[in-house]
């Protein structure tokens, strides 16, 4: 009889417990649909988007909605999975839907020299909008539309670049 006064004594602080992790619980459930289905914060950094981000990186909002519907065109600043590492993800600007002509220059560091593709269907031509340091479909060619991953909306960090990304072709 004595064990089951003390049961009683802590149901008050297990059912406040579990209450607690339960709310927690949703907390992250929320997070990982939001995260995962609509909007995502990633850091680009790195040279090949200068000078729209900057070398050292810039904090950005990334929206999965649109890729979902079909609601990317040329310009849009994109994230996407690289075709060469998987792991990592890259952030360009669409120049090529499918069907597009896509007119590039091969080697801007050296020449002059340009070459014309037509983007093949279910594929996308992204590039950097540095295109003297990019890695990009000018080296591994259209990647299939299934590896982009989100449309680049918002820039949230640094405070003085605060504010929406637009289309800027």
């Amino acid at each position: 009889m004595n064990g089951l006064r003390n049961l009683l004594k802590y149901k008050s602080i297990v059912k406040e417990a579990f209450d607690k992790t339960f709310l927690a619980g949703k907390l992250f459930c929320v997070l990982h649909v939001t995260n995962t289905y609509i909007c995502s914060p990633l850091l680009g950094h790195g040279p090949s988007m200068l000078p729209t981000l900057k070398l050292t990186g810039d904090w950005i909002l990334s929206e999965k909605i649109s890729i979902r519907l079909g609601k990317v065109q040329n310009g849009d600043i994109v994230t996407a999975r690289s075709p060469e590492n998987p792991k990592k993800i890259v952030v360009k600007r669409i120049m090529g839907m499918e069907g597009d002509t896509v007119t590039y220059i091969v080697d801007p560091k050296n020449s002059e020299k340009c070459r014309t593709i037509t983007v093949p269907k279910g594929h996308v031509w992204i590039q950097g909008d540095n295109i003297y340091s990019s890695n990009d479909s000018r080296h591994f060619g259209s990647i299939p539309y299934g590896l982009v991953q989100g449309k680049v909306f918002f820039r949230i960090w640094p405070v003085d670049g605060f504010g929406s990304l637009g289309q800027e072709v």
